[in-house]
Order: structure tokens, then C-alpha cells, then sequence
């Protein structure tokens, strides 16, 4: 099995978020040391069309053996592209490459011990297509809203929405940390969130999505406390 980081350069939210610096290391750095350091992996290989991005993954001891193509490092790309070009690179210029392991370069809050029991997982349910990190939501959605242009309230269900949390049911969303599947998936191009799929839950204090400066903040906190 491979890991595969995907870190394109052109961050917008964050500028240069891939390799911001987290507790003093370049954020990516935390993903490249845990999936090393899990010693599951035969390659550790980063998907970037960046160079700067390509020479830090190579100082902290991942392989960067292409360079993304434009069409696939944009905003509207998804990972499924990015995974897909560098499995069929990968197979074109070395033996067969079945199992891999997509890995977000903003998961600083990843542990090797879930990793390798993603992988155990993997390894023993063959008939489900991924694994994959989930969470579950801290606050039940059943009872959000929305807003509309004329600051109206509209709950987004009705008939849930004056009951008591604890009688409403756990719902979980994508941890956003890693998911774990072959090519064979890849090709049919079946859905990571799917009934065959195997979701890991983790605990909300190993978990945080990275997409604003507040997030970032948080995650460091829970990084230092972890």
C-alpha cells in the first residue's frame, strides 16, 4: 500500500495553507511524519504542482515523482482526480499498484495508532470498498436553519426541530482526515460514502476541518492538548 498526499499550491482561503506553519513545522510535515512513522506504507508520495511544496515534502522524506498537470491542481478539481492521475503514474512507471491511502496534508491532528488500525480494518473487510475517517456532528443538525435574504428563519425540519437533542439521532459527517481504497474503486468510480464503506469514527478531539484562520487556531489548541 501507497500513501498519497494531495497539497496543491493555489490555496484561497488560507494563502499557502499546505505548508503554513503549524507548531512550528510546515503543516503538510504532520501528515508526511504520521504516515511514515505508521510504517504501513511502502511509498509516501505527495501530489503537488507546486515546487516549493514538492522540495519541503522531500526535506521531511516523502517522494514527489511528478508534478500535478494544471487541469487537476484547480479549484474544481477533486481528490478522486488527484488520486486517480498518480495511481496511473505510479503504474505506469513501476510494478502494480493495487491499495492506497489518501491522506489530507492538513491533518496535524492524525495519530499513527489510527492509521494502522484504519489499516487492519482494511485488510480484514475486503468486501467493503473504503475506510474512511468520520466524525460525529457536535451539535444535532436537525435542528439548524437557514437564513434567507430577508433574515427569515426557516428550520430545516420542522417536525424535529423543537425535540430534545438526545432524542434526536447521531448523525456523522466526513473527518476529513484519510481514506483508505484500491484501483478497482478508482474505476468505477463508486461513491466513498456509500453503504460498503467502512467509516472509523473518531473522537471530536483528535478531529478539526481547516478552512479559516479560526479553525487553524482551534486546531493548535487541540494539537497541544492532545
Amino acid at each position: 500500500m501507497i500513501a498519497i498526499i494531495p497539497a496543491r499550491g493555489g490555496s484561497k482561503r488560507i494563502k499557502n495553507k499546505n505548508i503554513k506553519s503549524f507548531n512550528k513545522r510546515p503543516i503538510i510535515y504532520w501528515s508526511i511524519k504520521t504516515a511514515i512513522n505508521s510504517k504501513i506504507f511502502n511509498k509516501v508520495i505527495v501530489s503537488t504542482d507546486n515546487l516549493k511544496i514538492k522540495k519541503i515534502a522531500q526535506k521531511f522524506g516523502a517522494e514527489v515523482p511528478f508534478l500535478r498537470p494544471k487541469k487537476i491542481s484547480g479549484d474544481y478539481a477533486t481528490t478522486r482526480d488527484v488520486i486517480k492521475h498518480a495511481m496511473n503514474f505510479l503504474n505506469r512507471n513501476s510494478n502494480k499498484i493495487e491499495d492506497f491511502c489518501c491522506i489530507y496534508p492538513t491533518s496535524p491532528l492524525l495519530k499513527e495508532k489510527t492509521l494502522v488500525k484504519a489499516f487492519k480494518i482494511y485488510k480484514k473487510n475486503k468486501k467493503k470498498k473504503y475506510v474512511f475517517s468520520a466524525v460525529k456532528f457536535s451539535y444535532p443538525v436537525q435542528r439548524g436553519f437557514s437564513i434567507d435574504s430577508k433574515n427569515q428563519v426557516k428550520p430545516i425540519d420542522k417536525k424535529k426541530f423543537g425535540k430534545r437533542s438526545q432524542d434526536l439521532k447521531t448523525i456523522y459527517h466526513d473527518a476529513g482526515q484519510f481514506y483508505i481504497g484500491n484501483t478497482k474503486m478508482l474505476k468505477k468510480n463508486i461513491n466513498i460514502f456509500s453503504n460498503k464503506s467502512y467509516p472509523l469514527v473518531l473522537s471530536e478531539e483528535i478531529v478539526q476541518d481547516i478552512d479559516t484562520i479560526t479553525d487553524w487556531k482551534i486546531a493548535e489548541i487541540k494539537f497541544r492538548n492532545r
